[in-house]
């Protein structure tokens, strides 16, 4: 497919793709798009990149998309205008795709997520898997292959436009036959709680040092290097935007934390790729090592509280219990509620089950379902299993 802005061009049996790549384009190509809900999409280019950047922005109804060039528009004004005027923009796991779309200046006011929806009745949240399940279609690209394609690479290739049109233009069917099940089902609540909870933390910045795997596990003095050396990473890759672990890889940080390099040299020589990149910052690195070995101990979070053989025992109750009504809810038990937070109501010691889900930071519609059989859960463990 060439990467002329020209009329449609057929790309699949059922829909027609515009690739569209001048700013004077963008009104007329959307002005084809004569429909209240639409569905949306980004490709990114941004795996070595600190900063999630779209190299395409996909916007389809059905028989028709649209691919607007990320590389060649830098703003999409005329888009979040659209979007706007339209009643509804239907992505599939949105926290994916609303920062690139930020960065291009369009924030839907109206969305609905594909994924948030099925994950709450209980279907599969892959994209083609949902649609062949929910509307009987089937994507006939390789989704895996393009998934690894370069997207930021022109001319696109017909098989990129059909895969990059086929993940939208079947958006907003999937979406009016998703809202109809969660209505039917009672659970339009639960979704609605679900999608703000959802776009709430997809504006978070969840990046942190402590979610270096095995970082709780190390010693007081070691994570205190972790801390150090994960900061200065952080702030070089943000600075250069270069992908944290394309710097230096979280495995390579906790063999630093746990055995502190005593050179710059033998900084480098821990990582085993990318060693030039490497290089270039090691001496920030390095400092950083020294920091951290100066530093207080950074004690273990768990510090202060001893888990005994009861607190364990109620924990995995717990756990049984949300088990249970997940399987009768026909969900998956993380969706209804993470295992992790169930550790909050054992060391809270709650008084009721409202107590207990407002511990474990449930919302509205989990407490509604969970507060009865966790609570039971709770006080039954508690009187066989005791405090240890």
């Amino acid at each position: 497919m060439g990467s002329a802005a020209a009329a449609p061009t057929p790309a699949h049996d059922q829909f027609t793709v515009r690739f569209v790549e001048r700013d004077e384009d963008v009104v007329g190509a959307l002005d084809a798009l004569d429909a209240e809900v639409v569905g949306v999409d980004v490709e990114r280019a941004d795996a070595d990149r600190y900063f999630r950047r779209a190299a395409l922005v996909q916007i389809g109804v059905a028989g028709h998309c649209l691919l607007l060039d990320g590389v060649t528009l830098h703003a999409l004004p005329d888009v979040a205008d659209f979007l706007d005027r339209r009643r509804l923009t239907v992505l599939h796991a949105v926290e994916n795709d609303l920062e690139p779309l930020a960065a291009k200046g369009v924030v839907p006011r109206h969305m609905a997520d594909t994924a948030v929806a099925a994950a709450l009745l209980g279907l599969p949240t892959g994209l083609g898997s949902l649609l062949a399940e929910v509307l009987g279609v089937s994507l006939s690209v390789d989704k895996e292959a393009y998934q690894r394609a370069d997207w930021e690479a022109r001319p696109l290739s017909e098989g990129m436009a059909a895969y990059a049109a086929g993940d939208v233009v079947h958006l907003p069917a999937l979406w009016r036959e998703l809202a109809a099940r969660l209505e039917a089902t009672g659970r339009r609540h639960w979704y609605d709680q679900e999608l703000a909870a959802t776009i709430e933390r997809a504006g978070e910045d969840s990046r942190d040092w402590t979610r270096v795997k095995g970082a709780g596990r190390l010693a007081p003095h070691q994570r205190a290097v972790l801390r150090a050396v994960w900061q200065e990473r952080e702030r070089l890759a943000r600075e250069h935007d270069i992908a944290p672990n394309r710097l230096l890889h979280d495995d390579v940080l906790r063999s630093i934390a746990t055995e502190p390099p005593r050179t710059e040299a033998q900084l480098v020589r821990r990582s085993q790729r990318r060693r030039n990149l490497l290089r270039r910052h090691a001496g920030e690195l390095f400092a950083a090592v020294e920091r951290g070995m100066a530093a207080p101990p950074v004690p273990r979070e768990t510090a202060g509280r001893r888990w005994t053989d009861g607190d364990r025992n109620v924990y995995d109750e717990l756990r049984r219990a949300r088990a249970e009504v997940a399987e009768d809810l026909g969900i998956d038990a993380g969706v209804l509620c993470p295992s992790r937070p169930l550790w909050r109501a054992v060391a809270g010691e709650p008084d009721d089950g409202a107590e207990l889900c407002a511990l474990v930071e449930l919302r509205p519609w989990q407490t509604e379902v969970l507060a009865e059989p966790l609570w039971e859960a709770y006080v039954k463990a508690r009187r066989n299993g005791g405090r240890g």
